[in-house]
């Protein structure tokens, strides 16, 4: 199977770097460099067995605001 020629993306190898600090590199469509990521398997609750909220935006506080019990 051969692919058709100027129909798909240009590929480059980036550097990726998450929030918690680590970076690694890999093969991407993206233009940037470095691509920034906010969560990945060394932070990644699924991973390290540790809950992590990650609250982005203050979503966290408006959850429990609008969930609230009246008193």
């Amino acid at each position: 199977m051969v692919m058709k020629k100027e129909t798909h993306p240009k590929t480059q190898l980036n550097t990726f770097a998450c929030a918690c600090g680590a970076s690694f590199e890999c093969e991407t469509t993206k233009r940037e460099n470095p691509v920034k990521i906010d969560i990945c398997n060394q932070c990644h609750p699924f991973f390290t067995g540790k809950q992590k909220i990650v609250d982005s935006a203050g979503m966290v506080e408006k959850f429990n605001k609008r969930f609230a019990k009246k008193s």
